[in-house]
């Protein structure tokens, strides 16, 4: 769980990434969240966005990437949203 001081701090560095990974007119399947696992693991912060043909809102799609990855949400702004997923092994963002 990530307190309010941590979250502002990786709203920050976020703030200077690009979206890289997108959610489209597919929603969120198998393929997806693995490209997700994949991406967390390695820069263990990721900025994405929810596509206009996409059935779910931002909110809903970063909730349930969430889930299925086991990150957090770390914001939610209109069509884009912030995961944050700690990697013991290889920490790329300092908190």
């Amino acid at each position: 769980m990530l307190t309010s001081k941590q979250r502002a701090t990786l709203r920050g560095i976020a703030s200077t990434y690009e979206t890289i990974l997108q959610v489209g007119k597919g929603g969120i399947q198998e393929a997806l969240i693995q490209q997700v696992k994949d991406t967390l693991k390695k820069r263990e912060l990721i900025k994405m966005r929810v596509l206009d043909n996409c059935p779910l809102d931002a909110k809903e799609a970063a909730v349930q990437l969430a889930e299925a990855t086991k990150s957090e949400v770390v914001q939610v702004i209109g069509s884009r949203f912030i995961l944050f997923k700690r990697n013991p092994q290889n920490m790329v963002v300092q908190l």
